[in-house]
């Protein structure tokens, strides 16, 4: 189905304009797939994106800063989702002993489980979402991508 026909338009649209639409189309459904997949974990993309910087520190502490630079979608409100994995038993949190004004923030073996299993359905997800695709197509969509 073409961008014309999803939107229900008989008038041709611009090429820059139709690829601007074409884009939101495409992230909306991706970030509903996505919604679905986390749903029975209670835990939104940007919990999961959290996890998996916390993750990835590999042991080690971030604090806030290092979370926000990280992030796939930037946002203000890094801390109420830190506050929310923390009510989970995701992530644990404390005041820096050297410096009382730094926040550490460090995912909890829980939340390393938690995303061990997320892990997995949003593999499956990423399968499902992307089935129409050969490798090579992806190769050159992401370098296309690149192109931003």
């Amino acid at each position: 189905m073409n961008v014309e026909e999803i939107i229900k338009t008989e008038i041709k649209i611009p090429i820059k304009a139709r690829t601007m639409i074409h884009f939101a189309l495409v992230a909306n459904k991706v970030r509903e797939q996505f919604a679905i997949a986390l749903k029975p974990f209670d835990v939104s993309e940007q919990q999961f994106n959290v996890l998996r910087i916390l993750r990835g520190q590999k042991g080690k502490p971030a604090n806030l800063s290092t979370i926000n630079e990280r992030m796939v979608t930037k946002m203000s409100n890094t801390t109420r989702l830190v506050d929310k994995l923390i009510l989970k038993g995701y992530v644990e949190r404390w005041t820096c002993p050297g410096n009382r004004r730094k926040v550490e923030i460090m995912i909890t073996e829980e939340g390393k489980n938690a995303l061990k299993k997320i892990d997995k359905v949003m593999e499956q997800t990423e399968i499902e979402v992307l089935k129409n695709f050969t490798s090579k197509d992806l190769d050159n969509f992401n370098t296309l991508l690149d192109k931003f």
